[in-house]
């Protein structure tokens, strides 16, 4: 049901391509008002600083593997975001990841022998390009006030990953994430219930056997905080479900075991 991103470019990102004055000296960042790129991504990157705001609206779960990420589900199913129509226009009011704001930009690293991490944009994207309106990104040959605060908001993602890599890695060092498994029936057909897999979640038993010190640390780190928002938001799953059978998006009532994705 949950899968990372791909390890050769970041999810959405079709290209990628260092902004500078140079060769970008008329370019603009324009505002559009649908988001193609999203409408069939149902499993979107989400760094722990969301968690709390982001458990209103989605399920939260870590993805498969030996290196979980943590995910907000638009939908429970590959392709389906219960979110986002058919033209990539958002339609309900719903809290949008980080993850998707950042988008058509990212820093990336130029040089893989530097530490040093340079803003980078997709060329593919339609915000971006030597348009008439929008918002300029250079001023002469100097950055321009949007994009300092386009780079302040990649600097201020990247630093809420280094977090999340942390606290993932507190989860996986200390055992507490477990293969997850959602049944949810559908209407009287309670005999054949649609079966969800391929994901993990915290292990609640091993959880509450932490070592006090462990559980004092986390309280005071945010940790628990963190592991609350995605325990309390895995009631959300029926809710997306519920969203699917409206929008005739579910799945077939012959195939009520849904395989996992890996």
């Amino acid at each position: 049901m949950a899968s990372a991103p791909q390890p050769n470019l970041p999810l959405f990102y079709n290209d990628l391509m260092p902004l500078n004055s140079r060769d970008h000296a008329k370019f603009r960042n324009r505002m559009v008002d649908s988001a193609k790129w999203l409408a069939d991504q149902h499993a979107i990157p989400l760094t722990a600083d969301e968690f709390v705001q982001a458990q209103r609206d989605f399920p939260i779960v870590f993805s498969a593997g030996d290196n979980p990420v943590p995910l907000a589900l638009m939908g429970l199913n590959e392709g389906v975001n219960t979110f986002v129509d058919a033209e990539g226009k958002i339609t309900d009011p719903v809290y949008l990841p980080a993850y998707v704001r950042r988008y058509p930009f990212m820093l990336a690293r130029l040089n893989p022998q530097s530490e040093e991490l340079s803003l980078c944009f997709d060329p593919t994207a339609e915000s971006i390009g030597e348009y008439s309106e929008g918002e300029a990104l250079f001023d002469g040959d100097k950055p321009s006030e949007a994009t300092n605060a386009i780079l302040d908001f990649c600097q201020r993602f990247e630093e809420a990953g280094f977090r999340t890599r942390n606290f993932v890695e507190a989860l996986v060092q200390n055992e507490l994430l477990m293969e997850g498994e959602v049944a949810i029936t559908r209407g009287d057909d309670t005999d054949r219930p649609y079966v969800y897999r391929g994901f993990q979640m915290v292990d609640q038993e091993k959880l509450q056997a932490l070592p006090d010190a462990t559980i004092v640390e986390w309280h005071k780190n945010g940790y628990l905080a963190v592991i609350a928002a995605h325990l309390f938001s895995l009631d959300r799953m029926r809710l997306i479900f519920g969203r699917q059978v409206e929008q005739g998006t579910a799945p077939k009532p012959e195939d009520a075991t849904v395989p996992a994705t890996n």
